[in-house]
Order: C-alpha cells, then structure tokens, then sequence
C-alpha cells in the first residue's frame, strides 16, 4: 500500500491539496453551525464556505514561504530560535492576511444586498472583533503547530537521507584513496625524490599527510568553511604536481572565500576526476580552474578525453550530485562543450 506523504497533501501545486483544503473547510463551517448555530445566517453559508477556503489557501501558501527554509543542519539553539521567530513571523503575517479578507468578505456581503458600507468597519471592531480574534489566533496556531510537525518530519527525511549519502560518500574517498593504484604512485613517488631530492620528499609526505588528516576529520561533516577545502585542495594537487610537473596546473582564484562553506571534498571529486579521465601533456597540458560565480563555486577544465576510457561507475559525482541537492536544496551544474568541462556547485553562507 502506498504511504500517504503529508508534505504532498499540502502541495498546492496539486489539484488533490486544494480538494481537500475546501473538504476541510467545508468541515470547519459544519462544525461551527454545529456548535453556533445562530451565528451564521443561511443565505451567507456559501460565501463564508468561500471565505474560510481563501483563508486556508492563504496560510498554507504563506506558511510555505515563511518556513521554506527550516533545516535541521543547524545547532538545537540556532533551530529554536529560527523556528520561534519564523513562527512569529508567520502568525502576524497571516493575521493581518486574514483582517483583510474578513473585512473583504463584510464588505462584500453589503454590496450584494444593497446596504451601505459605511459601517462595516466600525460595526465589524465593536461588535465581532474580539470573536473573530479569538478563533483566528486559535486556528492559525493549530495551523501552524501541524505544518511545522510535518516540515520537521520532511527535514528529518533529508537529514537521513544526507547520512546515508554520507557513508557512500565516506567509503568511495577512503577506498579511492587507499586503493593500491593510488598507494603505489604515491609510495614510487616518495621513493624516487628521497634520493634525488629529500627536501621534496618531505614537502610530498607532509601533503599526503594534510591529505589523509582533512579526510579523516571533515568527511562525515556536512559542510566545512571553504577556505578549508581550497587548502585541502591545494596539497592534494600537489601530490600529483610533483610527480606531472608542467603536465597539469590548477589556477585557483576565489575572493571572499571566508564568507562561503561547502560540502567538504567535493573540489578533490572533481579535480580527481579532471586528472583521471583527461590527457596530459607537456604539449598540451591539462589545466584546471576553480572560480566563485553568482555564490556558486565553478570547477572548470580543458577536455582532452583518453582514447581509452578508464572504467567508471560515476559514484563519485552522482553521490555528490545528491549530497548537494540534500544539503543545499539547489542542483549540481555539470556543462560539457567540445572544448570544456565545467561542474558549478552551490555555496552556502
């Protein structure tokens, strides 16, 4: 049996939600018939029907605006506050939403008659003020505590969904990094440049070091100060730098880069994948840039395919694709041209 999704009954993007928001305020009036049965005339019942559904619409729109933003990545003291001042937001909104088309709908019932408006505003604030207020409040409450329960639920969802991720994540870089063919370059390189150059030897073993201790520590984060990962990204390049020389270059050029954070080692998928499946020569060398572009940091090479395609499950920029989407709520950007290949992820603040 299919599960019956709550956030989807509230999309107004389906003709099913707004079906049943009518239901639902059908039911309201019936109620309140039931309970007051002298406060509604019987000729009005249709336009209050029509009124209370505006109503509903209006706040469940409004309701999706104001918390469109709640995530769970945040600290338990920074949701709280993020929710009580969302929440306040939203009650004052939709109360002054709602005077509007309260006032609307009196204003309207008069000129159907044929009556003056001229007393609707000050009959409706001395006579059914303090009722309406009352039972308004009262509804945007209920309201409010039901959609905030299922945003919640629907954060949770993307926050175990982002673990799960997660630990595909974490498995395919430490498997990529321990792999032998990995291992192998590395230890050849070390081996080499401890008798020709000890120095450079060094300066290798300290970046793979810098390398393996940013994996360990930053790969099950969600997101890392980018500042951080451009510095990750630049020892690991150099792993491969020494051993390539004037084969491969990376031009990083960000400003502002405290200001941003990112998933952490998605530049290293990227630059990995640049150098894996790309030729690279002293005559043609692979050059690869990282950039910022409308919050977005771009990661662009030159396209120089192997003949021979190494073979690839693409784990590495699907499982990014989907931890981006998760985390930011925006899609990875990948463009390729004859000339270029260029992955735009998102940035958050």
């Amino acid at each position: 049996m299919k599960k019956i999704n709550a956030g989807n009954i509230l999309d107004q993007r389906r003709l099913s939600a707004h079906i049943l928001l009518f239901l639902i305020s059908l039911v309201a009036i019936i109620i309140s018939l039931i309970i007051h049965p002298q406060e509604i005339h019987s000729g009005l019942i249709p336009g209050f029907i029509i009124m209370v559904f505006i109503q509903v619409e209006t706040f469940i729109f409004l309701a999706r605006f104001v918390f469109r933003d709640l995530r769970t990545a945040s600290t338990p003291g920074e949701m709280t506050r993020i929710i009580l001042s969302k929440f306040a937001l939203f009650m004052a909104i939709c109360f002054i939403a709602a005077l509007i088309i309260i006032l609307a709908y009196l204003y309207s019932v008069e000129i159907i008659k044929g009556n003056s408006i001229a007393g609707v505003f000050s009959n409706f604030f001395h006579n059914a003020f303090k009722g309406w207020f009352k039972s308004t409040i009262a509804g945007l409450s209920v309201g409010a505590v039901i959609f905030l329960v299922v945003q919640w639920q629907d954060a949770l969802k993307r926050e175990q969904k982002l673990r799960e991720e997660n630990l595909v994540f974490q498995n395919e870089t430490l498997k990529n990094q321990v792999n032998p063919h990995f291992l192998f370059n590395c230890l050849n390189t070390v081996s080499s440049l401890i008798q020709s150059n000890p120095e450079m030897a060094e300066r290798f073993i300290n970046n793979l070091s810098s390398v393996y201790r940013y994996i360990l520590e930053n790969g099950h984060k969600d997101i890392v100060p980018l500042q951080s990962e451009l510095d990750f990204v630049s020892d690991y390049f150099k792993l491969y730098k020494i051993r390539d020389e004037e084969k491969i270059a990376l031009n990083i050029n960000v400003d502002d880069a405290g200001s941003y954070k990112i998933i952490p080692v998605s530049l290293q998928i990227l630059i990995e994948n640049a150098i894996k499946h790309n030729i690279a020569a002293r005559e043609n060398p692979l050059i690869i840039s990282i950039s910022i572009e409308d919050q977005q940091i771009v990661v662009k090479n030159n396209l120089q395919k192997m003949a021979s395609q190494i073979p690839t499950t693409r784990i590495g920029l699907k499982n990014l694709a989907e931890r981006v989407r998760l985390t930011t709520n925006k899609a990875l950007i990948v463009e390729e041209t004859d000339s270029c290949f260029t992955v735009k992820i998102p940035l958050l603040k």
